[in-house]
């Protein structure tokens, strides 16, 4: 690798300029390539990845920073590079090429297409030579350009077949459905079924779905919360709690830092592929908040709280938004940063003299035993040890014949001595972008748990992360994708509007300030207006304003995060019962269009399927009537939070504050205060119940009808 830089150079993304200095004649997606392309009647070779990948660095590292591999690539094709998390509308297009061809998605996404940006070959990593049953990369260059050369009808038909089945794949009406069958069923059998369909995947031994690679899959979670906690079903109960206990136990958690790696290699929970997303923190502080609520347990809570440390300490920029990610590498090696050998923690925890009272050869004990750290280790061929709890600290204590509370005072310090050691290593690359949506994903979950964990800290993040979004990718209820440093780049995506006007809304059910209420509107009114499909109903990906691709895609499917359609809806849905019931129409419409595929496949329409379950079972409105600083009325409301009450709506009625009634208008009519004293009341479909004072009897009134379907 020369210091030659190429066009990328110029980007603000650090993925793309991590592969600035590559031999490659990378260009970004844009005019100048896509024009070279047409000219020269070239293929153009598309490479899709993040800069957290780890296959992505070895891809690079083998073939990329190769002369003679990037000499073909330069000759033989225009070469595009693309960071995913910039350009969510590419990669959500050419993944289904390689899904149409057999293969398992993922990254990094090796795509060739025509000129007229058609696809016709597609696949992920390609190695240097043969290996791994897979054909070399410099192999693969060369049949693809022969093929475009010397047989260009075949690739045109290749690409003509291609580019209308990825038309087809987005399409979710069920064939043979009995639609009227499925409208008909109340909100606790639609659950009922759903989980049905998820059990057979279900692992009942370490929890979670599926074997390896195994990922949190938080919105299937989700729905097995609400099917324990809303209908009272014990079989989903123990699923639940089986993995939000594997998971935390797992080395998929930072047992040191707080906060979820991506996902785990084995089945579990035991070694991760390392990077950390922060779009997965957000959900699954969300699950986690919503796990100690809906199955009454503390240690869930405990979980949320690091969640939020870990993103306070290491993904919070000076301006208060969140970055997007950090690298599962440091130093070139996965997993380093993170990994610990016996002698290792020994060292570490060696007796000092600022510390008397700590016993080092009783902490090294604990620590060892606890985090079952072991001569030969678990990490690969290394020696080293992924931190894991497999057996409760209880057990580990008796064995070791301390008691529980010293055992865990002792810990909390071994925690605190081993991260400030680890804080001494070369830390994990972070990518400093701030994406729109994946801070909406965390504002929101951040303002949510501020409530139920009366954690004001978590609610002070949330609040600068929105005015930051304010001040920097909101314009006027538009959306921009992100931002890094001074560079923002837009439009943004469909998701982008649906996560950020749910966090606005979240934001004002914590705080009860109007204006959340109205940014949330004006989002919501942008996405109407700029992402509707208004011929045939639902919600396309891309604005109507946004660059023209091969499809537009209408994409109703969860992936790593919830889909775009759903939480369009739910926001949509939200407005409709606080503010304006003509926003949830076009929302009502499009979930009754999706409900009998979401229940083919609850798995991939999960988010979808929560939505439909706020549709069909209806909400629990609390509205709050007093002012919103007197703690009478914050009493209150932290009744209304800390029940499970996924369906909720929360409104405050501040007589001295006309803007409040404006902000849930739909609710305020015929709530009026009682005397001086604050009151709540709760409203269940067009009824809603005497006005109540006190937090006690709000709370039998929250816990009323919960099991009734």
């Amino acid at each position: 690798m020369g210091s030659h830089e190429n066009r990328l150079a110029k980007e603000a993304s650090p993925y793309l300029l991590q592969h600035a200095k590559n031999p490659v004649d990378w260009y970004p997606w844009g005019p100048e390539a896509l024009e070279r392309a047409a000219r020269e009647d070239r293929p153009i070779l598309l490479s899709i990845g993040y800069s957290a990948c780890h296959w992505c660095h070895v891809m690079e590292r083998e073939s990329f920073e190769d002369p003679d591999i990037a000499q073909a690539m330069n000759e033989l094709f225009v070469n595009i590079k693309v960071d995913r998390e910039e350009r969510p509308d590419l990669d959500q297009i050419y993944q289904l090429v390689v899904q149409l061809m057999g293969q398992n998605g993922g990254w990094p996404l090796t795509v060739f297409l025509t000129p007229d940006k058609r696809p016709f070959f597609g696949g992920t990593y390609f190695p240097p030579h043969d290996r791994y049953g897979m054909p070399g990369f410099p192999k693969v260059l060369q049949a693809i350009s022969s093929a475009y050369r010397e047989r260009r009808g075949e690739v045109d038909l290749q690409a003509a077949e291609l580019t209308r089945a990825i038309a087809q794949v987005t399409a979710t009406e069920k064939e043979g459905v009995d639609v009227a069958a499925v409208h008909a069923l109340s909100a606790k059998d639609r659950l009922a079924q759903a989980v049905a369909k998820l059990a057979p995947r279900f692992d009942a031994k370490h929890g979670g779905f599926g074997s390896r690679p195994k990922f949190p899959n938080t919105m299937s979670v989700d729905l097995l919360l609400r099917y324990a906690a809303l209908d009272g079903d014990v079989p989903s109960r123990g699923q639940v709690a089986i993995t939000l206990d594997a998971m935390r136990a797992g080395g998929i958690y930072d047992h040191l830092g707080g906060g979820f790696h991506r996902y785990s290699t084995d089945e579990r929970w035991l070694v991760p592929h390392f990077e950390k997303m922060l779009y997965d923190n957000a959900l699954l502080l969300r699950l986690y908040t919503d796990g100690a609520r809906g199955l009454d347990e503390p240690r869930y809570a405990e979980t949320a709280r690091e969640i939020a440390t870990y993103v306070a300490r290491e993904m919070t920029d000076a301006g208060g938004g969140f970055y997007a990610t950090q690298d599962a590498d440091s130093e070139g090696v996965e997993g380093k940063f993170f990994v610990w050998s016996r002698d290792e923690i020994k060292t570490a925890l060696a007796a000092d003299s600022s510390a008397e009272d700590f016993d080092s050869h009783q902490a090294t004990q604990l620590a060892l035993a606890y985090f079952e750290v072991t001569e030969n280790g678990n990490f690969e061929e290394t020696g080293k040890t992924v931190l894991h709890t497999p057996r409760t600290l209880e057990t580990v204590a008796r064995d070791l014949g301390m008691t529980h509370e010293h055992a865990k005072q002792l810990l909390a310090r071994i925690r605190e001595k081993l991260f400030e050691v680890r804080e001494e290593r070369v830390k994990p690359f972070r990518d400093e972008k701030i994406l729109a949506g994946w801070n909406g994903l965390l504002i929101g979950a951040l303002a949510d748990a501020s409530t139920a964990l009366d954690a004001p800290e978590m609610l002070g993040l949330a609040e600068r992360a929105f005015a930051f979004l304010r001040a920097r990718l909101l314009e006027e209820g538009r959306v921009l994708r992100h931002v890094k440093g001074d560079i923002v780049k837009g439009p943004g995506f469909l998701d982008d509007h649906a996560y950020v006007g749910n966090a606005a809304i979240d934001l004002y059910e914590a705080t009860g300030k109007p204006e959340y209420m109205a940014a949330a509107r004006a989002m919501a009114d942008s996405l109407l207006l700029h992402f509707a499909d208004r011929d045939n109903g639902g919600f396309f990906f891309t604005p109507n304003d946004g660059e023209a691709l091969i499809h537009r895609a209408k994409d109703p499917y969860d992936q790593a995060v919830p889909s775009g359609q759903a939480m369009a809806c739910l926001l949509l849905l939200r407005l409709g019962s606080l503010v304006e019931p003509s926003y949830a129409e076009s929302a009502v419409a499009e979930l009754e269009r999706l409900a009998p595929a979401a229940l083919e496949n609850p798995f991939g329409l999960g988010q979808t399927l929560a939505v439909l379950d706020r549709l069909a079972r209806g909400t629990v409105d609390v509205v709050l009537v007093g002012k919103r600083d007197d703690g009478r009325t914050r009493a209150l409301a932290r009744e209304a939070f800390r029940a499970y009450l996924p369906n909720r709506n929360v409104a405050w009625l501040d007589p001295s504050e006309p803007a409040s009634r404006e902000a849930c208008a739909a609710l305020a009519e015929g709530k009026a205060p009682k005397g001086e004293a604050p009151v709540a009341y709760v409203c269940r479909g067009r009824t809603c119940s005497l006005p109540v004072s006190v937090p006690t009897a709000l709370r039998e009134l929250l816990a009323e009808g919960k099991l009734d379907g």
